[in-house]
């Protein structure tokens, strides 16, 4: 976890839904029946499941492929060591076994952890599926040209740091040992309780060494999954999947694998995407979208519909949308200040300018508000919901600036509702009543995103975001807190610039934990800890709300990912 290059790559997963999402109360489709809709609701095998996508599926390799829980579209063709387990709200958030029999066998330091695969998996020509095949995986996931990927491994495992993958260096990782053909064994720097949760990223995925073709791998990846690709346009804007004949629910129980065919359609416009499903004619009865939101406008049209509303999914995943403080740039440096600006935050307006409770539901705490992650109720700075501008005053004479003070709000030009400008201006609007004038500096998104994430350039007040690389508190608080992940000359996320050893230390304590309930409670309790300090403050956790065709069955949506699951959707 002390890879900026993982980060920089969560941020830009976490903004389409966590490469699959991708991807915050839980939840499952709360306005929609969980079977669909039409006269009979039951699922059946058959037909074709149309996907409607603003994001081309790239990179098609797993290698390449940054997933969270083994992705949406790539978990169809990719089956991994572990998986996310397929079930609605707070369910889903949990690690189950995929190919391997169980979630991983730690030894008492939580260092070396062992797997056994299932007997009679195969791949798409027949062939078996071995632990040979998954050691070679992941190992070319380290090749440079193979890039895009969780580098995770690359700091965990016991001397892969400057390993260059199996075409340059071909005596492979000596840190993943495969006894025999059904035994893989992960030798790792430190202990890793949740390497379990690792597992499920689709560098985990096998790929048979005689088959590999490189760089072109992704045009005809061999599928361990129930779906093989034999159709793939324009790196993933055309995505045609149809059956994998020697796969079977005997070896996988948790994807359904209702439709014949899966025909991903990417690189469309959001509007057109929410017009087509909404309109829901021809092939669009069968159609659904894995990371297009309906916005504040169109819900409204959607509410107001009780066909349309019938047929609207809604999910939560990890992600918390904040203010940041660079403590080093005036007058942030003073505590009082950023407390100040903590009371006076009118979190109701906030929402509302996010699309409304419907779209963004209000945080106190950094940890999204789900029992995987350890969310623990608190609010270090209890102000309503519409801010307390008096204690904000009373709080900035104590600091100095009894005649308030001039501020600068950086932000993002992007309209994405989360970083945005209408955010912004909710923001100056309530700090404006407590005394604080703010002036809004808007970048455009890529300007934007390389200025907050440079130490060198990352301003006083700005707005962020943050998802995570799996339900857990550990990708949530560690990037952003764990003073050893400050990266002076790269991406940084470490806004606050904490390098505070007792927090350092906790993460590596709650790190030991193979208990993932007993790790839940110990981030929960770090998590208010560290929220005391005012290096940020909590706005909002997204919620995601998205249309599927009339003859979409099987809704399914997990607290992992937040959006719903094709491996379980039917057609017919």
């Amino acid at each position: 976890m002390r890879q900026p290059s993982v980060i920089a790559r969560r941020v830009a997963a976490a903004s389409v839904s966590l490469v699959v999402a991708a991807g915050a109360a839980a939840c499952g489709p709360k306005d929609s029946d969980a079977k669909g809709s039409g006269g009979d609701s039951t699922p059946h095998k058959g037909g074709t499941l149309t996907v409607l996508n603003s994001q081309p599926q790239t990179d098609f390799d797993p290698a390449r492929l940054y997933t969270s829980g083994g992705g949406n579209v790539p978990s169809l063709v990719f089956r991994t060591l572990t998986t996310r387990n397929r079930a609605n709200g707070q369910a889903g958030a949990k690690v189950v076994p995929d190919l391997a029999t169980d979630t991983g066998r730690p030894s008492k330091d939580a260092t070396v952890w062992t797997y056994t695969l299932k007997t009679g998996l195969k791949y798409e020509d027949g062939t078996p599926i071995t632990s040979a095949d998954i050691k070679y995986g992941i190992e070319r996931s380290f090749a440079p040209e193979l890039s895009g990927g969780a580098p995770y491994l690359r700091d965990w495992l016991v001397g892969a740091a400057d390993y260059q993958g199996p075409y340059k260096d071909k005596k492979g990782l000596s840190a993943i040992e495969t006894p025999d053909a059904r035994t893989i064994v992960f030798h790792l720097a430190k202990p890793e309780g949740e390497f379990p949760f690792l597992a499920t990223q689709t560098q985990f995925a096998p790929v048979p060494k005689g088959k590999d073709t490189g760089t072109k791998y992704e045009e005809h990846p061999v599928s361990s999954g129930p779906y093989k690709v034999v159709k793939n346009e324009n790196d993933g804007e055309h995505v045609l999947l149809e059956r994998n004949t020697y796969w079977s629910t005997a070896v996988d129980n948790q994807r359904k694998a209702y439709p014949d065919t899966i025909d991903v359609r990417s690189g469309l416009d959001s509007s057109v995407i929410n017009q087509r499903l909404s309109a829901s004619q021809g092939a669009d009865t069968a159609a659904v979208t894995t990371d297009t939101n309906l916005g504040p406008a169109e819900l409204a049209r959607v509410s107001g519909d009780k066909d349309l509303a019938a047929r609207v999914g809604t999910g939560h995943f990890g992600y918390t949308n904040y203010i940041a403080f660079n403590p080093t740039v005036k007058p942030f440096d003073n505590p009082k200040v950023r407390q100040a600006i903590a009371y006076a935050v009118d979190r109701s307006s906030v929402v509302n300018a996010a699309g409304g409770s419907a779209l963004a539901e209000s945080a106190t705490t950094f940890l999204p508000d789900q029992k995987s992650f350890g969310y623990t109720p608190y609010d270090p700075f209890p102000a309503g919901a519409s801010g307390n501008p008096a204690k904000a005053r009373e709080l900035l004479a104590q600091a100095g600036y009894k005649n308030g003070l001039t501020i600068t709000l950086t932000h993002s030009n992007a309209k994405d509702f989360e970083t945005s400008p209408e955010i912004a201006t909710a923001i100056q609007d309530a700090l404006k009543k407590a005394g604080i004038t703010v002036k809004l500096q808007g970048r455009e998104d890529n300007d934007y995103r390389d200025t907050i994430h440079s130490v060198k350039t990352e301003p006083g007040f700005f707005l962020a975001h943050w998802g995570a690389d799996w339900p857990s508190g550990g990708p949530f608080l560690a990037p952003i807190f764990d003073g050893r992940q400050i990266v002076k000359d790269g991406a940084n996320f470490n806004t606050g610039l904490l390098n505070d050893t007792s927090v350092n230390d906790e993460i590596d304590a709650i790190n030991k934990l193979t208990d993932l309930d007993a790790a839940a409670k110990r981030w929960g309790a770090l998590d208010q800890k560290i929220g005391e300090q005012a290096l940020v403050v909590p706005l909002f956790h997204p919620v995601y709300k998205r249309l599927y065709g009339k003859d979409v069955k099987n809704i399914v949506i997990s607290d992992w990912t937040g959006v719903l699951d094709i491996s379980q959707v039917a057609v017919k």
